[in-house]
């Protein structure tokens, strides 16, 4: 059944897009970078040939984000702003895509209640606003998604355009990240069982997917050896199961999350109950496609960890944040006072969340600029001892002039030590205590001690330079920093 785009439809996925391209861009600068995020930026500002080398080394995704991030960021700046307008232009274009979705798998309504979910649920604006590859694999899936609606809702054999839009697609969203097979193979599972009219021309589509798959195997076996995911299972499984959960509903980091998770579920819950007890056939017969898809995405990776290699997230199961928006488009959609009521409690909520969360920087990403900012200007040489030792990366990128401390030492007056506070699922980062004050060495003076909101920084300082070595300058300052240190230093100018 063809999308019937009315001129009020139309007028309102203009007027979503256009604010949830607002909300999205004009807070591109508030954060610092974080770890993951300095990690895109050293793969990219080289040449494309450092890119293509990079990307193996360092990431667990493939090439497709880093090579349009190459681009991106040489003609707009590796700054917070350059290279994340770049996701920041992706997520606004999905707005418009998963109303598309949901027109054609439900209707226009639905649609365009799927389309304001979007576009203010808090985890969508959040990778909206990273310099990495998570936006760009929920705009491939969205497109996927919508050639999954036109195979399933149209009568007959499946046409030649929909069937190459849903394998061109899947192959764009495996490039951009190996874990749109999930999404994929659940789009592919919900057509041959529901839809077994179109099993002949969806296993042609799926030979170009396949190939891709096979092309990228041993890219995804290399990175896969060095062992980026391993901290995943540090967590319990069923813990990160709810925290699957609470993203979907309300984002990544905000306060009071037990009570904000509990409310959005419950305004989803009443939709469902509505939506199953009094909605119309066609809209029940949508959603419960969007609802098999969009369970089966998440219930693959998660028996895989149950049994095999575990990598368990919600980053890795985000692309079935696209049904599941579907599936909230269907049940608020109807009645009008009902489901206006229930979007407007959604997105009251959402942007709270999110108003929170670009004010406070408690629950933001790691602070890193503004740790460097506390730093100042070196007045000769300096080491600068960073707990945790992966915060050498964030902070090399904002003290250009850092390099690793040599194994000689360094001859210095100064000794850092900048300390990042842990942020626990579900509560706010705290600066950490210092567990000595302790000089790094005799001669040495403790001069300041700074905490600020999410970071400390100690200050000793000597009269005379003296020789610093690696294993006197990492000797351990903070006790509530879960990891190793790492010693960068600032040569004198």
């Amino acid at each position: 059944m063809p999308v019937r785009f009315t001129n009020r439809h139309l007028l309102l996925v203009v007027a979503l897009t256009l604010c949830g391209g607002i909300v999205r861009f004009a807070t591109l600068d508030v954060q610092s970078y974080w770890l993951d995020e300095t990690v895109t930026v050293e793969v990219v500002r080289g040449s494309l040939g450092h890119v293509l080398d990079r990307v193996v080394d360092s990431e667990s995704s493939p090439h497709l984000y880093y090579i349009l991030a190459w681009a991106w960021g040489h003609t707009f700046g590796f700054g917070e702003v350059g290279l994340r307008s770049l996701s920041a232009l992706i997520g606004t274009a999905t707005i418009p895509v998963i109303y598309v979705a949901g027109a054609r798998l439900v209707d226009s309504s639905s649609g365009v209640v799927a389309a304001a979910v979007f576009a203010v649920n808090p985890l969508t604006i959040y990778y909206s606003q990273e310099a990495r590859a998570y936006g760009l694999l929920i705009l491939a899936s969205a497109v996927t998604f919508v050639g999954f609606a036109i195979l399933y809702t149209e009568s007959g054999p499946p046409r030649r355009a929909p069937l190459a839009l849903w394998a061109v697609s899947c192959c764009v969203a495996l490039a951009s990240h190996y874990f749109a097979i999930f999404l994929i193979v659940a789009e592919a599972a919900t057509l041959l069982w529901l839809r077994p009219r179109v099993r002949r021309g969806l296993i042609l589509a799926v030979v170009p997917i396949g190939l891709t798959g096979l092309l990228l195997l041993p890219l995804a076996l290399e990175q896969r050896s060095h062992g980026y995911a391993d901290w995943i299972s540090e967590e319990s499984l069923p813990s990160r199961c709810v925290q699957v959960v609470k993203q979907f509903l309300v984002g990544l980091d905000g306060p009071a999350e037990k009570a904000t998770t509990t409310l959005a579920a419950l305004l989803v819950l009443i939709g469902l109950w509505h939506l199953f007890r009094k909605g119309e056939r066609r809209r029940k017969e949508g959603a419960t496609a969007a609802l098999i898809v969009g369970t089966l995405a998440v219930l693959s990776p998660l028996l895989i960890s149950i049994v095999g290699t575990d990598y368990f997230n919600g980053r890795n199961v985000i692309a079935a944040l696209v049904p599941s928006c579907v599936v909230v488009g269907a049940c608020w959609a109807s009645p009008p006072r009902l489901a206006l009521l229930l979007l407007a409690a959604y997105a009251v909520l959402s942007i709270a969340i999110v108003g929170v969360f670009e004010t406070d920087v408690r629950y933001q990403r790691d602070d890193w600029r503004d740790a460097a900012r506390d730093l100042g200007e070196p007045g000769g040489a300096r080491a600068i001892v960073v707990e945790p030792d992966v915060g050498r990366i964030p902070l090399r990128f904002y003290l250009p002039s850092a390099r690793d401390l040599p194994r000689g030492g360094i001859r210095t007056r100064e000794v850092v030590y900048v300390g990042m506070g842990e942020k626990p699922p579900g509560k706010a980062a705290t600066a950490p205590e210092p567990s000595t004050l302790k000089p790094p060495a005799p001669g040495f003076r403790l001069v300041e001690q700074r905490r600020a909101k999410t970071y400390t920084i100690l200050r000793f300082r000597s009269a005379r330079p003296l020789t610093i070595l690696p294993e006197i300058a990492a000797a351990k300052r903070f006790s509530t920093v879960s990891a190793d240190q790492a010693v960068l230093v600032e040569p004198a100018d």
